[in-house]
């Protein structure tokens, strides 16, 4: 397995890790054997970045991968490194009620993400959402402070932008940026990314495949369930779902010619945009798994990137990737 850094103040990590998200919750029912089969087959396969949050599932996702943990042979155990996001508020019904970066909540956060992972430390930790009521340099200050302890090694920041990312640098070391990036998903490339590369931070890169809808796999007449989060997603409306499945069959083109699936050459893309980008895939199956990871092998030439350039160009995308009632909470500068 081929490795990046995490910024210049981060570990070394696969050149892909997973994202776990899509185990507990968010895209319709999954399967708990297959899910920790998974991410067994991840770690086999020599992936050692095990992203999740706090809140997907209400904490069940966290212990999903402990589980997975404690099942596993030491080694691999030792190799997995644990990406945590916390900060979203719950309500037993799954509501969602903003966002906490309070200092005693961050430590409560960690306390409980310790507990549910059976872990002593977790390796990078970060807000998910900036909470629009406390300076970014105290819920900073507050995780730099359990780095201190041992409770955490790497600070890490999630969907802020550029002077968000400043000002958390200027608090303490970042080692990397969790935000979504793929080929329908450009907007860093503006302002966060050159900011990143200024300031020696890494980027993990999710939503690679846009929840799907650019994997190849995914076709019109899906019927997806309420609690599906795609079922809500602009980009997966009507006409703009139309419009995205047609960029798709563009991509579809190029990727037969390579011998590659649509799903290897969009994250064959990302990894080609530099060796600071990790890109996080949300497999569920191991099928699925080794498919992504298929990616790995596949090599782009400038014939190709300009080809994949035409055929889905930047800002091609029709759609937010968010509803607008959380369009608010993303690359928020405070």
């Amino acid at each position: 397995m081929q490795t990046r850094p995490l910024g210049t103040t981060g570990p070394q990590v696969s050149a892909l890790g997973l994202g776990c998200m899509g185990m507990s919750a968010l895209y319709g029912e999954a399967d708990r054997a297959e899910s920790i089969a998974t991410i067994h087959a991840a770690l086999e396969a020599g992936v050692t970045l095990l992203d999740t949050g706090d809140f997907y599932a209400m904490g069940h996702n966290e212990m999903l991968i402990g589980e997975a943990l404690r099942a596993v042979p030491a080694v691999l155990r030792e190799q997995a490194l644990t990406s945590v996001k916390f900060g979203a508020l719950r309500d037993p019904d799954g509501g969602w009620s903003g966002y906490d970066g309070r200092p005693a909540a961050v430590r409560n956060f960690a306390a409980y993400s310790l507990q549910r992972l059976g872990v002593d430390h977790i390796d990078v930790y970060r807000i998910a959402r900036l909470d629009p009521n406390v300076p970014i340099e105290e819920t900073v200050g507050a995780i730099a402070e359990l780095v201190e302890k041992g409770h955490v090694r790497h600070i890490g920041l999630s969907e802020v932008g550029a002077e968000t990312i400043r000002r958390a640098a200027a608090t303490a070391p970042i080692s990397d940026l969790q935000i979504e990036y793929s080929l329908i998903s450009r907007g860093i490339e503006d302002e966060v990314l050159p900011t990143t590369r200024e300031l020696g931070i890494g980027i993990t890169a999710y939503g690679v495949l846009s929840r799907g809808l650019i994997s190849g796999h995914f076709t019109a007449d899906r019927q997806l369930a309420p609690t599906d989060f795609r079922s809500m997603s602009p980009r997966f409306q009507g006409e703009n779902l139309q419009h995205n499945l047609t960029l798709v069959e563009a991509l579809r083109k190029i990727a037969e010619q390579k011998g590659v699936s649509v799903a290897q050459i969009a994250i064959a893309w990302v990894l080609s945009r530099g060796e600071d980008i990790v890109p996080l895939v949300g497999a569920r199956t191991r099928e699925r798994l080794t498919e992504a990871l298929g990616a790995l092998d596949v090599t782009l030439d400038d014939a190709d990137l300009a080809a994949i350039e035409q055929a889905v160009p930047a800002d091609a995308a029709a759609g937010d990737r968010y509803p607008a009632a959380q369009m608010s909470h993303l690359g928020t500068d405070r």
